[in-house]
């Protein structure tokens, strides 16, 4: 790979005043809430979607899986994109396609117009990586790692404040108003991180791997089409097993073409450093025991209270169920980043999955008084916000800093994995433990147990992988006297 190069800001240093400097990482906060908000305003709609749209169940769904597919494709894209040719510009890219989605799914109410629009959105995913990738490059030490860990915790703040919001505009609302908010919020944010965001002068040069491009998201889209559908189509299905099969050949044909080529999308000798290639590992962990709680809480608390466990709230009502564990992760975020810079953030990462477990034990323990559950979630939510503000500091910490976008967006594509396979396992355990209630098929609360105990493993899985990682030095000690961090002075070596 080759070696970062200083670029001159093409917005110059000319006007910037310490007010633009100072609103530097809220915005970029906000540009992270609002894509955690646009991933879930959705969901309110979705049992009402087949009769506003005139479409069957199965159509809707892809509301929500387009959304997934472009995200986890584009997310390690844009980051690549962003390394070589500008973080800003590819952020206000990402979130301009965004708004457009937004303004999109307001205007219409054709379904195929509808899905376009949920994958258009899905570009934000990469909003998160980018701006963490600016953070390294604009903040001092002293002030990145509490900025990275706030960054972290935009994706559950966001996804908090967004159900109940979504919620009530949906309840009191016509339902294309709610998408008019999200596209107001979208152009203030395209236009406050132009205004207030400096670009990075680091970058990567180079040519852009296409072919490793198009292999990737050849590659992700057989397996999380598979992952998401299974349970519709039928694990055991053709179809599904083509897709798996596609999968499997086309990132093995893909990695051999990374290997192979002097300027990949991805740089896999990176990956299989223990620092970072386990990084990854406990991400996707991660991610999958974190969307456990947020799929079973929803749907528990709005079971029929004739289930016998169920407490028959309303889709504003469990998104109030939600909000404190949101409120937690903007409060915790510089704790988990004082715990970092005095521990290292492997051993945050531990504790955090650790915290996770922790709270789905509370869940198992007692699943039927409300507070009990809002408790749980909130003790999942707290381990969460440990772990994720751990993961791209750990990262930041073992790469160089031209390929730190890059990275940190294969790290939330792992998270995005997590949480594909977390929906689909969670869905295969209801499924196979229900009831008739009211003469419809219902999860039984043994079901619900189960899949709380399958996400606490999961994370003590996360928990162990954590304290595998070899040990991390501090930022002074991992930058020396030439300015480079470890990692990119390795990288030189290596290269020599």
């Amino acid at each position: 790979m080759g070696q970062p190069v200083p670029i001159p800001d093409p917005s110059g240093t000319t006007g910037r005043t310490p007010l633009r400097d100072r609103l530097t990482v809220p915005v970029l906060a906000f540009g992270g809430i609002l894509m955690a908000v646009m991933q879930t305003v959705v969901v309110p709609l979705l049992p009402s979607l087949p009769r506003l749209t005139h479409s069957s169940a199965g159509a809707v769904s892809w509301m929500v899986t387009a959304t997934l597919l472009s995200g986890a494709v584009l997310t390690p894209v844009l980051g690549r994109a962003g390394d070589m040719y500008g973080k800003r510009r590819v952020l206000t890219g990402a979130l301009s396609l965004m708004t457009v989605g937004s303004v999109m799914c307001a205007l219409s109410s054709d379904i195929r117009v509808l899905i376009t629009a949920r994958a258009l959105q899905g570009a934000a995913s990469a909003v998160v990586p980018l701006s963490i990738s600016i953070l390294r490059d604009e903040l001092p030490p002293e002030r990145r790692g509490s900025a990275v860990a706030l960054m972290s915790s935009t994706v559950g703040i966001g996804a908090a404040l967004g159900l109940p919001l979504a919620a009530l505009i949906v309840q009191y609302s016509n339902w294309h108003v709610m998408f008019w908010a999200t596209a107001t919020l979208g152009a203030i944010g395209v236009s406050a991180v132009w205004w207030a965001v400096r670009e990075s002068p680091v970058r990567e040069p180079g040519r852009f791997d296409v072919l490793g491009a198009l292999g990737l998201a050849a590659g992700l889209v057989c397996l999380l089409l598979g992952v998401s559908q299974g349970g519709q189509w039928g694990w055991g299905s053709p179809r599904i097993l083509g897709l798996f099969l596609g999968a499997v050949v086309v990132l093995a044909l893909w990695w051999w073409q990374q290997l192979r080529t002097q300027l990949p999308l991805v740089d896999l000798r990176l990956v299989s450093r223990p620092r970072v290639g386990l990084s990854h590992v406990a991400a996707l962990l991660t991610g999958f025991a974190f969307y456990a709680n947020s799929l079973v809480t929803a749907q528990l608390v709005q079971a029929p209270k004739a289930t016998g466990y169920g407490l028959g709230l309303s889709i504003v009502e469990t998104g109030l169920c939600l909000l404190p564990g949101g409120i937690t992760m903007l409060l915790l975020s510089p704790l988990s980043a004082r715990i970092s810079a005095a521990r290292g953030p492997r051993i945050t990462l531990a504790i955090g999955a650790a915290i996770i477990a922790l709270g789905y034990v509370v869940r198992i323990a007692d699943s039927h008084d409300l507070w009990t559950i809002i408790l749980g979630a909130t003790v999942v939510a707290t381990g969460t916000t440990f772990a994720y503000s751990a993961l791209p500091t750990l990262i930041l910490r073992a790469v160089p800093a031209g390929q730190t976008a890059s990275a940190n967006g294969v790290n939330v594509l792992m998270r995005t994995i997590g949480q594909a396979v977390s929906s689909a396992v969670v869905a295969a355990v209801l499924v196979h433990h229900t009831s008739l209630i009211g003469g419809r098929p219902l999860p039984t609360l043994h079901g619900y147990l189960m899949a709380f105990g399958i996400a606490a493993v999961v994370a003590l899985i996360a928990c162990a992988t954590a304290l595998t990682i070899p040990g991390d030095a501090t930022p002074d000690k991992a930058r020396g006297t030439d300015g480079r961090t470890r990692g990119a002075r390795d990288e030189a070596l290596e290269g020599a």
